[in-house]
């Protein structure tokens, strides 16, 4: 059973943290929260660049050394509802959970400054800046060397497209990689009465629109899940002037980078070969992102037999992979390791990640904390 107190603190903090949420790279109140009560804790703190924070446990046996690792950052989105700590920072809110993750991991590393004795490995205590931008917060960490020392890394994601109940992850490819992509498409304006002396961008942009779709239908393997997203369209000033230019910004989602290979080739290809055809010019820039969340298969299964040892056989779910990506996967790309989702949809969390109503729902906030446990636990 876990401990009453360590899940009210958890609890507490989890709803501080929401009332003052920051943006990615800007999270220097929250670092510095997350800093004080891991001195109260008598937890050493490694010197790495703010904000992120690293505390260190060293394990009785100290011959491995596991990381575990919460996210912090916050979004540019208002949060709308009443409930009673709503966030106080106009137009930023933590509308992904990234504030249960950092108080889940401050619960643990209470449980450690109190459990010693019971901890062989030494413990690495992430808390991560920046996941939700590029340049990401991991990769900038393991340019540091955050992981120098480190046998495996763990993480986890309160997960509100899983049931309430459920503790899962998958083996190999889990979440997708991810690369923004801006084309400008360059015609010549003029008067909208009159389109046949002009080369009109934004008539281009509806072809190239429509072919990218036919990248994913007839280019790529059906076997391997792939995305193209159109997220935005620039272009033109006023109902009658055909303008000289238009912009197509949008998003590419692959499990594969033989996949993303093809997606990239592909779309230069096409945007080039369209607007050459109606007389205009292409520039297509692509702007790189996450790769592919891969959980290790070893340590996969390890997770696997501590929620069915630790929560029961019929807690556990294999989860299929989605096309959100996550930046833990630069973490899975140097060590073995594996990111688990902790599923909380029902009637306390029915608005999904990045809604401007979404929520946790708390009550799985002990199960979160004692996954984290049982890892420590548990690791050989």
């Amino acid at each position: 059973m876990m401990n009453e107190q360590l899940v009210k603190r958890a609890i507490q903090d989890r709803r501080y943290l929401h009332q003052h949420p920051e943006l990615s790279g800007e999270e220097y109140k929250t670092s510095e929260f997350i800093r004080k009560r891991l001195e109260t804790l008598d937890i050493e703190i490694i010197d790495f660049q703010p904000p992120s924070i690293v505390g260190f446990v060293k394990g009785t046996k100290g011959d491995k050394t596991i990381a575990l690792r919460a996210d912090m950052d916050a979004l540019p989105i208002t949060e709308e509802g009443d409930k009673p700590y709503i966030s106080k920072t106009p137009g930023v809110s933590h509308m992904c959970g990234h504030d249960g993750h950092a108080a889940i991991l401050l619960a643990v590393s209470k449980w450690l400054s109190e459990n010693r004795r019971e901890i062989e490995p030494n413990i690495l205590l992430i808390f991560q800046s920046a996941e939700e931008i590029t340049p990401s917060g991991a990769n900038q960490l393991l340019k540091q060397g955050v992981l120098d020392h480190v046998d495996a890394i763990f993480g986890l994601h309160l997960w509100q497209g899983m049931d309430k109940g459920k503790i899962g992850l998958r083996p190999g490819p889990m979440m997708a990689s991810v690369e923004d992509f801006e084309i400008t498409i360059q015609g010549y304006g003029g008067h909208g009465s009159m389109p046949h002396d002009t080369v009109d961008p934004i008539y281009i942009a509806t072809h190239v629109i429509q072919s990218l779709q036919s990248i994913i239908s007839r280019k790529v393997n059906p076997m391997d899940p792939s995305v193209i997203s159109v997220g935005k369209i620039e272009s033109g000033s006023t109902y009658n002037i055909i303008p000289e230019s238009a912009k197509i910004i949008g998003t590419i989602r692959t499990l594969s980078p033989e996949a993303f290979t093809i997606i990239k080739s592909q779309i230069v290809k096409l945007t080039e070969g369209i607007c050459s055809a109606f007389g205009a010019k292409a520039k297509v820039d692509f702007i790189i992102g996450t790769p592919p969340l891969v959980n290790d298969p070893n340590e996969s299964e390890f997770i696997e037999a501590v929620v069915k040892n630790a929560f029961g056989k019929e807690v556990f779910e294999l989860v299929e992979p989605v096309m959100v990506s996550e930046d833990f996967s630069y973490y899975l790309r140097e060590k073995p390791g594996a990111f688990v989702f902790v599923g909380m949809n029902g009637e306390k969390s029915t608005f999904p990640h990045h809604h401007p109503k979404f929520d946790i729902d708390e009550d799985v906030v002990p199960s979160a904390i004692e996954l984290f446990i049982e890892i420590v636990k548990n690791y050989k």
